[in-house]
């Protein structure tokens, strides 16, 4: 099989532990190029763990990951050249402008035209409009999506998102769903680690879910969603109306199925 035809990902049975606190016991997953793979699991689980691991950031007691083709114990470096990692918090500089920061860190890596390069990923996220104000006036969103930029510069394959929108309120969030759907349309793989089940459900085309450890789950949401049966309704509870509690209480003509005048409020003594 040729790198080309292989997962863009490739786990198996990865363990780590942390003394006496086993994190991974086992993991197993592939991720297929161009598409977008959620790690959902609640805090604990040994997500960002995963990610550090295939980040070439924390060696694994046990198993194997390749990444792009390269094994993360053996050929870190090609690892490296392959991926971008973007935490939990917005990693920019705020003194800077938007596009200021987006032109260092091409410099940094020796690319030709950082100009053309910062003015081409500000008009992909959106944020060609704030390029000359300084990073510290921007919204949440804003920065996050500043950061996504900022990790594709140099057009690496793969990039993880580890728990991408925390600490966002819903409208950031939302723009960083469409940054990250934009991520697979051009072609770039993407592992995304998350706590919340709306957004797996909104982004990935697979979800595996990670619990005490272990991958519990591995599928589409179509997949996940067969795994329990549909629910049946047998009532839908509605509070009673005065209508509702006068026909109780008093009843119906038992003729015609009316309900009986309302009783007048007699005035006589």
């Amino acid at each position: 099989m040729t790198t080309q035809q292989a997962p863009a990902i490739q786990v198996q049975g990865l363990e780590k532990s942390y003394k006496d606190l086993r994190v991974l016991r086992g993991v197993d997953f592939d991720v297929a190029r161009g598409s977008i793979f959620a790690l959902l699991g609640s805090n604990g689980a040994g997500k960002t763990t995963a990610v550090k691991i295939l980040s070439t950031l924390l060696k694994a007691d046990a198993g194997t990951a390749r990444v792009n083709g390269f094994d993360v114990a053996t050929q870190a470096a090609g690892v490296r050249e392959s991926i971008s990692l973007t935490g939990q918090f917005a990693a920019v500089d705020e003194i800077l402008s938007g596009r200021e920061n987006l032109v260092l860190v091409a410099r940094l890596r020796h690319l030709r035209n950082p100009g053309r390069i910062a003015d081409d990923l500000l008009a992909r996220f959106s944020l060609t409009d704030a390029a000359a104000r300084k990073v510290g006036t921007y919204s949440g969103g804003m920065r996050r999506r500043l950061d996504i930029a900022m990790s594709l510069i140099g057009n690496p394959p793969v990039i993880f998102l580890d728990e991408p929108t925390t600490g966002l309120d819903p409208q950031a969030r939302i723009e960083v769903w469409q940054a990250v759907k934009e991520l697979a349309v051009q072609g770039t793989t993407v592992l995304l680690t998350t706590q919340y089940l709306d957004e797996a459900e909104h982004l990935a085309d697979r979800i595996a879910i990670l619990h005490e450890g272990r991958i519990i789950v591995n599928g589409t949401l179509t997949e996940l969603k067969q795994l329990l049966p549909p629910a049946k309704v047998e009532y839908v509870e509605k509070q009673p109306t005065l209508e509702d509690v006068f026909l109780t209480l008093v009843g119906t003509d038992g003729k015609n199925g009316d309900a009986r005048r309302t009783p007048q409020v007699s005035t006589d003594q």
